[in-house]
Order: C-alpha cells, then sequence, then structure tokens
C-alpha cells in the first residue's frame, strides 16, 4: 500500500494482533515493529440523564443550568461552528480568486517579455538584413565600376558562356545617373527591381519602410565625417544678431531671440550673481549684459514700439481721390434734427425714438438728386450727450447747426458752436420751422451774433438757409450749401491704403454679438481684414451699411457696422487694419495694460496725509449706489457723466457697474450685495436675472428716455440729504430780579418785551449780547400756574433746563426750529 507520491506506508500483517507491524523500506528492506492497541473509552450516562447535541453525542450539563438555556447554548455552539465553516470557505475561495490572478498576471508579464523579445530580434534581424543589402548594393556598384573602366571583354560566340543571374539576384544596370546618385535612383518593387525614383528615407528604411534618421541628420553626419577626414573639427562662425530688449522680458525669450541655449543664458545670469529661472523676468539693463557677453548687440525698444505697425504714413498727393464730406447734425433738444434729416433721406428715423428724441448718434449716407453722395451723423441735443456731440464733431468735415425759428438759442445750441469752433469745421446755420406761425428767422440771426456767429445775411461768412422738416421747404437750398462748403473744403482720400476710421457707436447685440458703427476716414475697410480699435481687436466677419445690407467693403466717408469684435469698444476709439492677428492681440493687450495702469495712478492717493484727508472728506458723505446697463455704449458713457454730476458736498451718485447689454443674473448679484438698485435704459432683464431679482428683493428700473432716469435718480439722492434746521425767532424777554425756590433752583422774573415766550421753545441766555447758553426751559409760569405761552408786555416766570448762573438784566432770546426737506438742483 503505498501514498500518491509512490512512498510506502505502514502496512499491518497478519501478526498485527499480537501488537506487531511490519514496516517496509525502499530496495526490498522490512523492519518488525512493535505496536500498542488502545480501546476507547465509552461514557454510558447514568439512567435519568439527559443527552443534548446533535448526533446523540453526551454533553455535560453544567449544574444550575435548565433543559432551554442548555439547548440555546447548543444551538449557538452549532450556529458558530456553521459559520467558521463558511468563514473558512470563504477564506479558500478569495486565496483562490488571488492566486489565479497572480497567474494570470504573471501569464500577461511572460508575454510582454516574449513580444518584447521578438519585437527586439526582428529589429535586429531587420538591421543585418539592411545591412547585408547595402553591403550587396554597394558590391554591385564597386562591381559596375569596375566592369565600366576596364576595357570591353570580346563577345562569346558560346551562348552557354553567357552570364547568368540568379533568381532574385539584381541585374546590374549601367545607369549613369543612378550611378552618380549612388545607385539610388529606383525604388524597390515586389520582384525586386526598382523603378522610379528612390528617396534616402526608402534606401535607408529598405522594403519594409519605417522611421528612420533626418535628412538633415544625414548632412549634419556627412559634415562630422568630412570635418574627421580634413584633420579635426572646424569652428562654426558665430553669427551676430540684432537683439530687441523691451522694458522687461523673460530669460527664455531672451535667449530665444539670441539663438543661444537657455541654459546658457541662465547659467551666465547665476555667474552674475542673479539666481533666476527661464520663466522669470528681468530688466532691460540686465538683459543688455547678457546680450553683451554672447557678443550680439542690444536694440532697446519700449513696450509702446508694438504701435508702430500702424501704417502712419504720408499719402502721396497722386494717389488722393475726392471723398463724401462727412457732415454733423447738431442742434437744441426738439429743434428738429433728426425731422430734418429724416426729410433728406426719405425715411423715419424719428419714428423709432423714444419720444422723439435721439438718444444715440446715427450714421447715414445719401444721395442728392444731383448725384452727391454726404455721409450724415445726426447727434443728440440733450444735455447728457455732450460727449457724444464732441464725437460727432471730431469726424466731421461739416456742422449743421439747426435752430428752430419759433424759438431762440439754447444752451445746447451754444455747446455745438462751441464744439464746432474747437473742431475747426465750417458751419452751416439751418434755422428750421419757418412754416410755423411764430416763425422769426431775423430773431434767429440776431441771437447768433451774441456767440460770434455771423451769417450771411448780416454780412457775415457762415451760410445760412431757411428750411421745413415738416413742408420740406429749403432742402435743396440746404444741400446745395453743402455741396458748395464740400467743394471749397477740397475732401480728398486713399482708398488703396489700410484703412482707419473712428468708432461712432457700438453696442452689444445679443445675435451678434458686438457690433461698432464705424466711419472709414481712410483706406478702405474689407471683409477678413485685421483690425484693433482701442483696447479691442478683431476680423472683420461682415459689414452693413445703414440700409441694413450687407456690403464687402466700405471706402472713405462711408458708416458701416462692423462685425467680428471679440470686444465692444469704447464710442470715439480709432480703427486701424493691421498684418496678422497676433499684432492686433498685442496692441490691444499693451492698450488695456496701459489703461489699467493709468486708472490706478489717477486713482491711488499719492501721500498718507491725502489719503486720510479723503477718506475723512468721504466718511460725511452719503452715497446712492447704483448699477446701470445700457443698449449702446455711448448712451451708458452719457448716462454715467449725467449720474456723476448729481449731489453735492453731502451726497453723491456712485456708479457701481455701467455697461452695455441685457441685465443678467451677475447684475442682480452685484447690486444686492451693495443693496444698488438696477437701472436699464432700453434694455431689459432675462429670465434668470427677473427670478434673482424677485428672490433677493433686488429693484429693477427700466427707462427709454433720458429725462426721466436723470430726474428719478435725482429725487433717489435727495432723499439722503439731512432735513435743513431753520430758526425762527418769536420773542424776547428781558429778566427784571431773580428768585430761589425749593426743588427748582433760581427762577427768572421776567418781562415779554418782544413776540411770545413759548414753553416748548428754545432759549438763549444774553448777557452783554453775547450768548452764554443755550437750551430750553424748565418752567414757564404766570403767576402760580404754569402756561404754555406768554404774549409781549406780560411778566411771567422762567427757569432754565440744567442752568442756574442768571442775573438781573439778562436778555432771554425765545426762537423754534423747524425742518425743511431738500432737493438737489
Amino acid at each position: 500500500m503505498s501514498d500518491q507520491d509512490g512512498k510506502k506506508t505502514l502496512g499491518l500483517s497478519g501478526g498485527a494482533r499480537n501488537g506487531r507491524v511490519n514496516q517496509s523500506f525502499s530496495r526490498g528492506r522490512t523492519k518488525s515493529v512493535v505496536v500498542e492497541t488502545k480501546r476507547k473509552r465509552v461514557v454510558v450516562p447514568k439512567p435519568g440523564s439527559s443527552s443534548g447535541g446533535a448526533g446523540g453525542e453526551a454533553v455535560k450539563r453544567p449544574s444550575g443550568v435548565s433543559d432551554a438555556e442548555m439547548e440555546r447554548r447548543l444551538k449557538a455552539l452549532q450556529a458558530a461552528k456553521s459559520r467558521e465553516a463558511e468563514e473558512a470557505e470563504t477564506r479558500a475561495r478569495e486565496e483562490r480568486e488571488r492566486e489565479e490572478e497572480r497567474e494570470r498576471r504573471r501569464a500577461e508579464i511572460e508575454a510582454k517579455e516574449r513580444e518584447e523579445r521578438e519585437r527586439e530580434e526582428a529589429l535586429k534581424a531587420k538591421e543585418e538584413d539592411d545591412q547585408r543589402r547595402l553591403a550587396e548594393e554597394e558590391a554591385r556598384r564597386t562591381a559596375e565600376k569596375a566592369a565600366t573602366d576596364a576595357p570591353a571583354p570580346a563577345k562569346s560566340a558560346d551562348p552557354q558562356r553567357a552570364p547568368v543571374n540568379k533568381p532574385g539576384t539584381p541585374t546590374p544596370r549601367r545607369d549613369k545617373d543612378r550611378d552618380d546618385k549612388g545607385g539610388r535612383g529606383k525604388a524597390p518593387e515586389r520582384d525586386g527591381r526598382r523603378t522610379g525614383k528612390l528617396t534616402v528615407n526608402q534606401a535607408l528604411a529598405g522594403r519594409d519602410g519605417g522611421r528612420q534618421r533626418s535628412m538633415a541628420a544625414m548632412k549634419r553626419k556627412q559634415e562630422r565625417a568630412r570635418q574627421k577626414a580634413m584633420g579635426g573639427p572646424v569652428e562654426r562662425e558665430k553669427i551676430v544678431r540684432d537683439v530687441q530688449v523691451p522694458d522687461s522680458i523673460i530669460v527664455s525669450e531672451l535667449a530665444n531671440r539670441m539663438a543661444e541655449r537657455v541654459a546658457d543664458v541662465v547659467k551666465a545670469l547665476m555667474n552674475m550673481g542673479m539666481m533666476v529661472t527661464q520663466n522669470q523676468p528681468v530688466d532691460q539693463d540686465t538683459a543688455e549684459l547678457i546680450v553683451e557677453e554672447f557678443g550680439h548687440n542690444m536694440v532697446r525698444v519700449s513696450d509702446s514700439d508694438v504701435e508702430q505697425v500702424i501704417d502712419s504714413v504720408e499719402d502721396k498727393p497722386e494717389d488722393l481721390v475726392s471723398r463724401p464730406p462727412v457732415i454733423t447734425i447738431m442742434g437744441h433738444v426738439d429743434h428738429g434734427k433728426t425731422s430734418l434729416l429724416d426729410a433728406i433721406r426719405n425715411a423715419k428715423v424719428v419714428a423709432g425714438e423714444a419720444g422723439g428724441i435721439t438718444q444715440h448718434i446715427g450714421a447715414y449716407q445719401v444721395t442728392t438728386d444731383k448725384g452727391a453722395v454726404l455721409s450724415f451723423l445726426d447727434t443728440p441735443g440733450h444735455a447728457a450727450f455732450t460727449s457724444m456731440r464732441a464725437r460727432g464733431a471730431q469726424v466731421t468735415d461739416i456742422v449743421v447747426l439747426v435752430v428752430a425759428a419759433d424759438d431762440a438759442v439754447m444752451p445746447q445750441t451754444v455747446e455745438a458752436i462751441n464744439h464746432a469752433k474747437a473742431a475747426g469745421v465750417p458751419m452751416i446755420v439751418a434755422i428750421n420751422k419757418i412754416d410755423r406761425p411764430a416763425a422769426d428767422p431775423n430773431k434767429v440771426r440776431t441771437d447768433l451774433l451774441q456767440h460770434e456767429v455771423v451769417v450771411e445775411g448780416m454780412s457775415g461768412d457762415v451760410q445760412d438757409v431757411e428750411v421745413s422738416a415738416m413742408t420740406g421747404q429749403g432742402l435743396d437750398d440746404l444741400l446745395d450749401a453743402i455741396a458748395l462748403q464740400a467743394e471749397i473744403l477740397e475732401l480728398k482720400a486713399n482708398p488703396d491704403r489700410s484703412a482707419s476710421g473712428a468708432v461712432i457707436e457700438a453696442q452689444l447685440d445679443v445675435g451678434r454679438g458686438p457690433v461698432a458703427t464705424v466711419l472709414v476716414q481712410n483706406g478702405t475697410l474689407k471683409q477678413g481684414d485685421i483690425f484693433v480699435v482701442g483696447e479691442q481687436w478683431g476680423k472683420v466677419r461682415a459689414l452693413v451699411d445703414d440700409k441694413g445690407e450687407r456690403v464687402k467693403e466700405a471706402g472713405p466717408s462711408v458708416p458701416v457696422e462692423v462685425l467680428g469684435l471679440n470686444g465692444t469698444p469704447e464710442a470715439g476709439d480709432v480703427l486701424n487694419v493691421v498684418d496678422t492677428e497676433a499684432q492686433a492681440r498685442e496692441i490691444a493687450d499693451y492698450r488695456t495694460q496701459a489703461a489699467k495702469d493709468k486708472r490706478a495712478a489717477a486713482g491711488a492717493a499719492t501721500t498718507l496725509d491725502q489719503l486720510l484727508a479723503k477718506a475723512k472728506a468721504d466718511e460725511s458723505v452719503a452715497e446712492l449706489p447704483v448699477l446701470m446697463k445700457a443698449d449702446v455704449q455711448g448712451s451708458a458713457e452719457a448716462i454715467a457723466q449725467a449720474l456723476e454730476k448729481i449731489g453735492n458736498d453731502e451726497v453723491r451718485v456712485r456708479i457701481l457697474h455701467a455697461g452695455v447689454g441685457a441685465i443678467t443674473e451677475s447684475d442682480i448679484t452685484l447690486a444686492e450685495a451693495s443693496g444698488a438698485p438696477v437701472i436699464g435704459f432700453n434694455v431689459r432683464a432675462n429670465a434668470p436675472a427677473r427670478n434673482a431679482a424677485n428672490q433677493k428683493g433686488v429693484e429693477i428700473r427700466y427707462y427709454s428716455i433720458i429725462y426721466d432716469l436723470v430726474d428719478d435718480v435725482k429725487k433717489a439722492a435727495s432723499g439722503l440729504l439731512s432735513a435743513e434746521v431753520r430758526e425762527n425767532f418769536i420773542g424776547y424777554a428781558e429778566i427784571k430780579d431773580t428768585f430761589r425756590v425749593t426743588g427748582v433752583g433760581n427762577v427768572a422774573g421776567c418781562l415779554v418785551t418782544e413776540g411770545v415766550a413759548r414753553r416748548s421753545a428754545g432759549v438763549r441766555l444774553l448777557r452783554d449780547n453775547v450768548v452764554i447758553h443755550e437750551g430750553t426751559l424748565k418752567t414757564l409760569k404766570r403767576f402760580k400756574d404754569e402756561v404754555k405761552e406768554v404774549q409781549s408786555g406780560q411778566e411771567c416766570g422762567m427757569a432754565f433746563e440744567n442752568y442756574d448762573d442768571i442775573r438781573k438784566g439778562d436778555v432771554i432770546e425765545i426762537f423754534e426750529r423747524e425742518e425743511v426737506e431738500r432737493s438737489l438742483t
């Protein structure tokens, strides 16, 4: 009998009964062993004892334990044994799973190692094959060259002696072109022959292809071999470069501009005692030392030099052509500017303005009956749009001053005259509304004399035309006057250069994004041009004229809407076309940083005394925070200027944010944090913003006319003013004598000499016409009775609150205070 591994076990022979066992060993050896046999002791329970446990096994029960308790303990023991069995089975299963996982990973690692070995063997075999192929090719070329140089042998007449190539051996060919190129003129094919040109990569890769060394690497290898053959390496001539260095430059960028290794530049800086990395900036002086140390030439440049790419070359006279004049319509509110332009261009622009008031700068181009093309700018007449009218005058050639014949020269008319004079442009006076019964053109001409505007009718040089926007009277005369003035000016521009222009208006359109109304002043703006305007840049995606039609290009004096900006520019910014996006982005970034630095410098106090004085002054000033959104940039700027003018030394309006576009949820969040109302001018809040405003209790007010907006803000700011306290003197009393009264103090016996004395009034004690006390009365008695007032000519007794120093002959001044509500004018 043997076990599974082949070893023999003890076997019982017939002598087992007498206690001897024969033990067998290998190679036939045996041994007799004495075995002691023991019997199992069986415990027989006594009669009457209970048996428990499974399988009838006798269990000794402790004393004092009932049958139920004993049964419960046996069940608990059985449950514990079953749990141990389950846990053992679970551990065994988990161990098997871990072993299987280890086997699987081991198999994967072995498979990867096997694949790697096979790949390496394949690459090695391929390299050997390539080397063998190249050696054969070199041997073949050598043989062909030797055969070419040697004299031609006589032709054999025996065809059996003709050379025969073995299968698979390339046939030698005497192709001179291929020999000149190193025998690489044909590409390998499946049958072993080469057809077509053979590239370097194909020659190096062989039939299997694959990525090999580049042409530049091969040239460098050949150069090294040539230098080695000539007796040693040849030093390359150092290239001296002109390195442009701005005020501050990154170390890595400086190395790139010098074409030097970054590590060498960092090492040079460390030798100078500067522990810097490649991503840290250095100043211009330090960069100059590094540039000179590496043998290059230093060229100092400034950050503002990025704007030098803007074309500012003077145009040649032969390149200039005539351009349409730009006419700006100016004047007072409701004097008929838009109606006059409306009559000229046969459109209904005024119908789209709130309350008939122009609140944006409109740019239009019209063609007269005689074929003259005129570009018009319609500027608002309200006082809040001073800056917008100023921009209108800056880009204009001719100013048409509209004055109502039934009205006089108003403040905004005078302001328009000043803008025109400051811009140095000629002026034409259009006396409008001459069809009204109260019209008096001569009064208008006379009023203009006070402002140094002398019309031709009064021997001056300013043209004046009487027109009526309602009936059309005098419109042709006005257009003829404009054409005559434009002919005198000889307006010309070069359309064949990079375009430049001025932003008349800018807005954030929901569907189109930032949109700017640009008046092209020079050159031709085309679709696809890259431009920079103020702090923004972009690429012309589309051009829309004043009639809403898309155009491909816009020449000088043509107003168009430009789409494709990356942000909303400021009205009045100058647009310039540049060559690349990198230049436009660089210029815009520089202008943005310059504007930030300027604002920071303007807002910072220069000294600690100024800072403390400003804080002390602001401590007593009440502020009304306002968040304002408008439809276009010009309106937002004008409204912000108007609101900033509201206030005095006690109260002022603080604009938290003035932007363009719809009211958003972020605006509501800012308004809630500051406790400010949100004002929307020709814009509305979107749905999330309305819900947020309702939840957070933020007030949103909508306006379409600037009069109402300014008046409401002024009323709200007036509520922050402290009430004005006024004193009304109601009487005087003279002290005739003084008395000492227990529990009251000194009491003055007085005679009311003027007015009336009231118990609730305030009093001042005058001694030799000098105020020595001001307070209130403790008591006012007439004889023994406490009274509310005492008339003039009557005697009374007075006692002051918390004051007893009264003397005979003193005068008591009696007055009342009243609070008067104040308002901002």
